[in-house]
C-alpha cells in the first residue's frame, strides 16, 4: 500500500494559504497505520533510544505506538496550560504565527537518548522549540523523526547537528 494515498491535502486551513497535510485518513486505515508506525520502527528498532518524545498532537499518535515497539518510554511535549506539574516552557514561531510548548520539569535526565517525533516537518520550529526544552533537561536528541517532510519550507535548516528522518516528501 502507498500510504502517500491516504494523506488529504486540505486548502486553506488553518489560514488562507496554507496547504494541511491530514493523516487522520491514514490513521484510520487498519493497514496503512501499521505500515506507516512500521516505517519508524524499522529505522529506529536497535538503536539505543531511551525515550520517544511526541510533539502535540499528532506526534502522540505515531510516537506512542513506536516507543511501545521498540521498547522505549513515551515523553510528551504539550501545547499551554496542559501540563499538572512543574514544567519548563518554550516560545517558538509557526508559519502562520507563534506559539509555545511546555514539559515536565522532571520528564527526562542528562544523558537519556532521545527520539523527537511528530507527524509533518515544515519549517521546523516547533521540532527546534522541542530540542531546546529537552536540551534543558539534559537530554541527548538523537534524531528527529516525521512522516512528512514539506521541502520547500527547509526545515531541516532549523535542526542542524541532529539526524533528520522523513519518509514523505511534498
Amino acid at each position: 500500500m502507498a500510504i502517500e494515498t491516504l494523506i488529504r491535502a486540505i486548502p486553506d486551513f488553518p489560514i488562507p494559504g496554507i496547504l494541511f497535510r491530514d493523516i487522520t485518513p491514514l490513521l484510520k486505515d487498519k493497514q496503512g497505520f501499521k505500515e506507516a508506525i512500521d516505517l519508524f520502527v524499522d529505522r529506529f528498532k536497535g538503536r539505543g533510544i531511551d525515550y520517544v518524545v511526541g510533539i502535540e498532537a499528532r506526534g502522540y499518535m505515531l510516537g506512542a505506538p513506536l516507543a511501545y515497539a521498540i521498547g522505549a518510554g513515551f515523553v510528551p511535549v504539550r501545547k499551554p496550560g496542559k501540563l499538572p506539574y512543574s514544567k519548563l516552557s518554550e516560545s517558538y514561531a509557526l508559519e502562520y504565527g507563534t506559539n509555545s510548548l511546555e514539559i515536565h520539569a522532571d520528564a527526562l535526565g542528562n544523558g537519556d537518548k532521545v527520539l523527537v517525533v511528530d507527524d509533518l516537518l515544515a519549517t521546523g520550529g516547533t521540532a527546534a522549540a522541542t530540542r531546546r526544552l529537552l536540551e534543558r533537561l539534559g537530554a541527548q536528541v538523537e534524531a528527529f523523526a516525521f512522516l512528512i517532510e514539506l521541502e520547500a519550507l527547509k526545515g531541516r535548516d532549523a535542526l542542524q547537528g541532529v539526524a533528520v528522518e522523513t519518509f514523505i516528501s511534498y
